[in-house]
């Protein structure tokens, strides 16, 4: 039997999972490329693009109306306005909490009701743009989009993560982690073929049918694979007691989490991992394309030919080469060649000396996003089956901490550089000095020791392919 035969196998019994979970991604990417024109219509509706557009839209929204507007002489600030900051301050910081309780709301209620919340809150924000697109409708959408963004960004890939665990073998999990990821990725393409080709008055409808189909797929086929631990009656305590009891409940889950994290140096090791990675990741993330429009006078259609490449190859890296080669190298070694990867990437982008550069840099885009899946299944390897969304959830907080902290420091230094006041040319030096962030991230994961388990303390997967 083939190599491919055994992950279709070890990938079968999530088909209920994985393919509810795809609608659901290619649902929410098919509407990114219409929120830019929906938003200037209501917020601008005389100009191509105006302030309150880009004020309400953040990031995306800003390097899409620069993109969209190459010509216009219209340029934006490359550093975050205030209103930007406190957007993504106030979600960061409700997800540093959200993303680890989601996680233990899992282990002791089940993943398939967490899951079937975290999918459906996205549901709330496109029903309004779908009803009405005036400028009051708008200012609504946003608002509820940030509150869905708190509750499902990044939690439903960690139950999910879990769920995985509850279900296929410790030694075959990067690989169906990587399925996971690489379908996660070609979602996105998906959607924007999509949004390529249907209508714009139909892209919302299409998207919410879509996005209804997924929690009620769900519910009629997706198993439950946790034993449900149900809660204790307190139909007697009085309201104020009962949100004591609950605080305190949550307080000592997440006391908990932490204590298995901080005692295991496999979970602490790549917990640094993670938040030093995503610290400089997150970082360049949010000024690369300012950057690259500023050094090289970069368009769309130069922007377009960089994304696509990364995420055509990121598809075949993931679905095809991890599967491939984690079980002859293992995970540590497929850790360390992204984050290896991750170092050329963001050095070459800050050294760049050529528009050709760029594109041999995002080529290491290929490799670096092995990062994700084979941090998964180190995590989910540590841990038993039934810390598996605690673990994952905190270990994602930690990673919503950097992502946080890392446009703060960022935005303002790479403003610096690509302006005339900079101290020498060197207009990358932002992105060099997020560099060394992956550099200590690869370092500490060099160090990261195998985990030593015990023929007995191997778990089987609660559901086979029958």
């Amino acid at each position: 039997m083939g190599w491919m035969e055994r992950i279709l196998i070890e990938v079968r019994p999530l088909f209920h999972l994985l393919f509810p979970l795809c609608v659901h991604w290619i649902a929410e990417e098919m509407t990114v490329s219409v929120l830019v024109d929906v938003t200037a219509a209501a917020l601008c509706p005389s100009q191509s693009t105006c302030t309150q557009a880009i004020y309400i839209n953040g990031y995306s929204t800003n390097v899409s109306a620069l993109l969209l507007n190459s010509n216009s002489g219209f340029w934006p600030s490359a550093a975050p306005n205030i209103i930007n900051m406190f957007i993504a301050w106030v979600v960061g910081l409700f997800k540093m909490v959200m993303l680890p309780l989601l996680g233990q709301l899992a282990d002791e209620r089940g993943r398939k009701p967490l899951l079937l919340l975290t999918v459906s809150t996205t549901i709330f924000p496109f029903a309004i743009l779908a009803w009405n697109q005036s400028k009051e409708f708008v200012y609504a959408y946003y608002v509820i989009r940030t509150v869905s963004y708190i509750l499902s960004q990044g939690s439903i890939l960690c139950i999910a993560v879990a769920y995985v665990a509850d279900v296929v073998n410790e030694n075959k999990r990067a690989a169906v982690f990587s399925w996971i990821t690489g379908l996660f990725s070609a979602s996105h393409v998906l959607g924007n073929v999509l949004a390529r080709f249907l209508p714009v008055k139909y892209i919302f409808f299409v998207s919410i049918a879509l996005l209804i189909f997924c929690p009620v797929y769900m519910q009629m086929f997706l198993t439950e694979t946790t034993n449900k631990q149900a809660p204790e009656s307190e139909q007697d305590l009085s309201c104020l007691t009962k949100i004591v009891s609950i605080i305190r409940e949550r307080y000592a889950s997440m006391r908990d989490a932490a204590t298995i994290v901080v005692s295991s140096p496999t979970l602490r090791s790549i917990s640094l991992v993670s938040f030093f990675y995503h610290l400089g990741m997150s970082g360049i993330s949010s000024v690369l394309l300012y950057y690259l429009k500023a050094a090289f006078g970069f368009d769309k259609n130069q922007f377009s030919e960089i994304l696509m490449m990364v995420g055509i190859g990121s598809i075949f890296s993931q679905i095809l080469v991890l599967p491939l080669v984690n079980p002859l190298v293992g995970e540590k070694v497929i850790l360390s060649s992204a984050l290896l990867a991750s170092i050329a990437y963001a050095l070459l982008y800050g050294l760049a000396w050529a528009p050709w550069v760029t594109y041999l840099s995002a080529s290491f885009g290929v490799i670096y996003v092995l990062v994700k899946p084979s941090t998964f299944a180190i995590i989910s390897r540590a841990t038993c089956s039934t810390n598996q969304g605690k673990v994952q959830g905190f270990i994602a907080g930690v990673q919503s901490i950097s992502s946080l902290l890392s446009p703060v420091a960022m935005s303002p230094l790479t403003s610096w550089f690509l302006s005339s006041n900079a101290p020498f040319n060197c207009k990358g030096f932002s992105i060099i000095c997020a560099s060394i962030c992956m550099m200590v991230a690869f370092c500490v994961a060099c160090k990261l020791k195998p985990v030593e388990r015990s023929p007995e303390d191997i778990e089987t997967p609660l559901l086979t392919d029958s």
